[in-house]
């Protein structure tokens, strides 16, 4: 039986990260256990890994903050040499239709919290963003019946948002840990959370080993909720695996200029560039999107769906008005986990002594993971380090309030 200080359950980047702020600031013996064959099988590898700061609320906008900080110096957070990730600072433009004092209102708010935002009119659009079109009227998404497009409208644009490749920064994160004497693994899937004495013992793996441990952090995504029920835990939240769908195509040489990541909320689609601006991926920010429960985080359909690919598609070329109807589209699909109260994550220690969660990031967790990392590193060591949050744990605690939202999509 081999023992550790801590077991972490997943590696994506919610368990990497909190494994590596672990290591950071301590001497604890860690071990992270995945059952996947490989980084990225899970949550991670299917992430856009947009990285932006806008949220309803101003903790979140802080925790967005200090994990993108994480992203935006990642050589030094990484201490890796010559780390894979590289952050992309493309700029994240919001862009909310008839509403002219959304904008406004929002850049007031994030001045206020300290983040680099912008107002955009039309004409600042067009000589940016030449390839976006302005029109602040829906398209319709019935009939596909073409309208007199409108301009007028008021654009947020986050200044120093930005993306990162998901499987890269995970990649990172293995070296990393590896380097500093963490023990990930991988084909490495939990079958039992041993206990004794009312508190957490260890962990038992499908060949059997056993794993000795005082603490275990589940941090297993999707599959979470079969962590929490083995280590007996009724979790007071609803934390549901949802099928998420992500079309991309190559960019044609029709869409001149640069290309922010944009957020079309009047059409409910978000889109970015990839591969050094050579390719175009779309997917939603509506609620209604993220509604297909999955029983089986092992078995659902990865293919999307025509139905979804036509409404996608036709708000995308809305929006970028040059875009030729030619090229092959194609599509992935991956999970996120919800927390149908609040679309928040849960974090920290739970009625299991021993037994902590870092679950239900409902699609936020890329951005959030360094942050949510340094929070759950500096409760369980006591100490302080460079990039770390000040939000406290609390705020995403297991036995907190549900956080009172208008809406309960990604963008909350």
């Amino acid at each position: 039986m081999r023992k550790f200080d801590v077991v972490i359950v997943g590696a994506g980047i919610i368990g990497l990260s909190i494994a590596w702020q672990l290591v950071r600031r301590s001497n604890l013996k860690i071990a992270v256990l995945e059952k996947g064959a490989g980084v990225g099988e899970g949550s991670t590898g299917a992430s856009s890994a947009i990285c932006r700061f806008r949220y309803s609320i101003d903790e979140v906008v802080y925790l967005a903050r200090d994990g993108i900080a994480a992203y935006q110096n990642w050589q030094a957070f990484t201490a890796l040499a010559e780390p894979r990730a590289t952050f992309q600072q493309e700029g994240v433009l919001w862009m909310p239709g008839e509403d002219r004092a959304w904008a406004d209102t929002d850049h007031s708010r994030m001045q206020q919290l300290g983040i680099r935002t912008e107002v955009l009119d039309d004409a600042d659009i067009e000589e940016r963003f030449p390839s976006l079109g302005t029109c602040t009227i829906s398209p319709d998404f019935e009939h596909g019946e073409p309208h007199d497009c409108e301009g007028g409208g008021r654009n947020f644009f986050e200044v120093e948002g930005g993306y990162v490749d998901p499987v890269s920064a995970a990649q990172d994160l293995v070296e990393a840990c590896r380097s500093a004497g963490v023990e990930v693994q991988f084909r490495a899937q939990v079958t039992t959370v041993n206990m004794g004495g009312g508190r957490i013992q260890g962990v038992t793996l499908d060949e059997g080993e056993v794993l000795s441990t005082p603490l275990v952090i589940n941090a297993a995504g999707p599959w979470c909720n079969d962590i929490s029920e083995m280590a007996g835990l009724k979790m007071p939240w609803e934390l549901s695996p949802v099928r998420i769908q992500v079309l991309h195509r190559d960019r044609p040489d029709e869409l001149r200029g640069h290309i922010p990541i944009t957020v079309d909320m009047e059409s409910g689609i978000y889109f970015r560039t990839q591969n050094r601006g050579q390719q175009l991926i779309v997917s939603s920010v509506l609620e209604q999107d993220e509604k297909e429960i999955v029983l089986n985080p092992d078995e659902y359909r990865r293919e999307t769906d025509e139905e979804f690919e036509t409404v996608k598609l036709h708000a995308l070329h809305h929006r970028l008005p040059n875009l030729p109807y030619r090229g092959k589209v194609m599509g992935y699909c991956g999970l996120y986990t919800i927390n149908q109260e609040d679309v928040h994550p849960i974090v920290g220690p739970t009625e299991i002594d021993g037994f902590w969660v870092a679950n239900g990031f409902s699609g936020h967790g890329f951005k959030l993971a360094p942050a949510v990392g340094s929070m759950v590193a500096r409760a369980i060591t006591g100490e302080r380090c460079d990039f770390d949050t000040d939000v406290p744990m609390s705020f995403l605690g297991v036995d907190r309030e549900p956080i009172i939202l208008s809406s309960k999509s990604v963008l909350a």
